[in-house]
């Protein structure tokens, strides 16, 4: 579709067109962004007079935490009395002096288990009955292609291919605006918040049929789909200029513009929301800089359900360290940036509605390779955090006796955790989303 000049060119598609297509409108001069279709909703709008679909609470909030590149499970839930672990790992294990000795249920005797140093604040969370540690997580024929297994993680599906497991949740809590103005015993378009994603990319676990994510890299300015070195206002200065008829709800210039203005009033009230000072202090990280924006857009009163945030530098294959070196670096990176963030949520008086899970897209090898790190495994721990957690270790600890050709067997499979989040957290039914039954582990306290 293209935007011109000419009044009558810009009659030949309607905004009902728009609406049911999604497409984004281009010219050779002009690359429409994706925060035009997504942005504008990403935020109340009593003014027009919609709302969420009933019977959803909205009052609950998923952030997604992804550690990106692999992360070494064995060394940050440690099996840290089992002999066979520190003869796999001669120089990178974590000594029984090191470790951050964990309980099986958050208080009473300890079952050979601890976290790795760099996440002592970690540890406190799950010592206050904040955080959950599921062990040996992953799915049948595991894949180590870091894109391939990402892509797993992200559809919820083994071959990795179809809509992101998120994407497809968003999409079934209603029609959404791609799909036509009912929906609503108003005859409105029932409304439902895009996830939004925080970083560099865009996820595909975000991406379904017809509600788009938001991707936010800064609260100065939302992430383009199109020319990176195009300028948001440039842009909106030019549909302004190609509006000739601002009255007719029918003429797509006019509907642009509109949207425009939606866009660039909800980025003026992200930066509002992130320009207020945190309620507690955050470290001076990228990663902690993504959830403390989560943290701020959660205590501003933004109707999404859904963040996401990640973290790279996992992809350990030479030089990990054990207490000391690349890996426990970006643990701490996680540890300090989380801890931050719950103290920031407790503040805010809306702990109790955020539930925070996170994954990385596989572990790493039992055994350490001769450049001091790990290779690409499979199985690995995975960790939620929020005061609706049953706290405590859920599944066994691994056995590094009965090894796949050197890897880690997986026990639990990751859509059962997801399944019960969409389940239990966001009320929804888990098997229209994931296209099976799985069963829950009992890690939700209270939903």
């Amino acid at each position: 579709m293209s935007l011109h000049n000419n009044p009558g060119d810009a009659k030949a598609y309607t905004r009902r067109d728009f609406l049911q297509t999604g497409a984004l409108f281009a010219s050779a001069a002009l690359t429409v962004p994706a925060f035009l279709q997504t942005a504008a909703y990403a935020l109340p709008r009593p003014d027009l007079g919609l709302s969420s679909i009933p019977g959803v609470n909205e009052d609950r909030v998923l952030v997604v935490v992804q550690l990106s590149g692999g992360n070494d499970g064995l060394n940050t839930v440690v099996p840290f009395r089992d002999d066979a672990y520190r003869r796999a790992r001669p120089t990178i294990a974590i000594g029984p002096d090191q470790v951050r000795e964990l309980s099986r249920n958050g208080a009473g005797n300890a079952h050979d288990i601890g976290l790795h140093p760099a996440l002592d604040r970690v540890r406190d969370l799950y010592d206050r009955g904040l955080c959950s540690v599921i062990q040996n997580v992953g799915y049948p024929n595991p894949n180590r292609s870091h894109f391939a297994s990402m892509d797993i993680w992200h559809t919820a599906d083994t071959k990795g291919t179809g809509d992101g497991w998120i994407g497809r949740y968003i999409d079934s809590q209603c029609c959404g605006y791609g799909k036509g103005e009912s929906g609503t015993p108003e005859g409105k378009p029932a409304r439902v918040e895009p996830p939004i994603a925080l970083g560099r990319n865009l996820p595909l676990a975000l991406q379904g049929r017809n509600i788009l994510p938001v991707g936010l890299e800064s609260p100065d300015a939302y992430r383009w789909t199109g020319d990176a070195n195009q300028n948001i206002s440039d842009v909106y200065e030019r549909l302004l200029q190609a509006t000739h008829h601002p009255d007719d709800d029918e003429a797509p210039a006019a509907f642009l513009v509109r949207t425009a203005l939606d866009a660039r009033v909800s980025s003026d009230t992200i930066r509002r929301a992130v320009a207020t000072p945190s309620l507690a202090t955050y470290p001076r990280t990228e990663f902690a800089n993504q959830l403390s924006m989560v943290g701020s857009m959660i205590r501003a009163g933004l109707k999404t359900r859904v963040y996401y945030v990640s973290l790279g530098g996992f992809d350990t294959h030479a030089g990990q360290g054990g207490a000391q070196g690349q890996h426990a670096r970006q643990l701490t990176q996680l540890a300090e940036a989380m801890h931050a963030f719950y103290a920031d949520l407790t503040a805010q008086g809306n702990a109790d509605r955020v539930l925070s899970v996170c994954f990385s897209e596989f572990g790493r090898r039992v055994g350490q390779n001769a450049s001091g790190g790990t290779d690409h495994g499979t199985a690995a721990p995975m960790f939620l955090f929020g005061p609706m957690v049953r706290a405590g270790i859920h599944g066994n600890n691994p056995n590094l006796r009965d090894l796949d050709a050197g890897d880690l067997k997986f026990q639990i499979d990751f859509r059962q955790v997801y399944a019960e989040i969409l389940d239990r957290w966001l009320s929804t039914e888990s098997n229209a989303v994931l296209g099976n039954r799985y069963r829950h582990l009992g890690v939700l306290a209270r939903a």
